[in-house]
């Protein structure tokens, strides 16, 4: 069988954990950022999970992660 190819967009986005889930950045930390208060910033810094309902749309898009 031939190799998958790996969707290169999701291999930006997403990495993979040592308990298999799949880390992410958060959204809205672009631009229009004075309404945000500090503490909302703060926390789009750091990294969430891809939920559980987007788990296999991932691991597709992923095939060697």
């Amino acid at each position: 069988m031939p190799k998958i190819k790996t969707r290169r967009a999701a291999a930006k986005r997403f990495t993979k954990t040592g308990s298999g889930e799949f880390r992410r950045n958060k959204a809205f930390k672009s631009h229009i950022l004075e309404k945000k208060s500090p503490k909302r910033k703060r926390n789009l810094r750091k990294a969430a999970l891809a939920s559980n309902a987007d788990y296999g749309r991932v691991k597709r898009m992923l095939p060697y992660a």
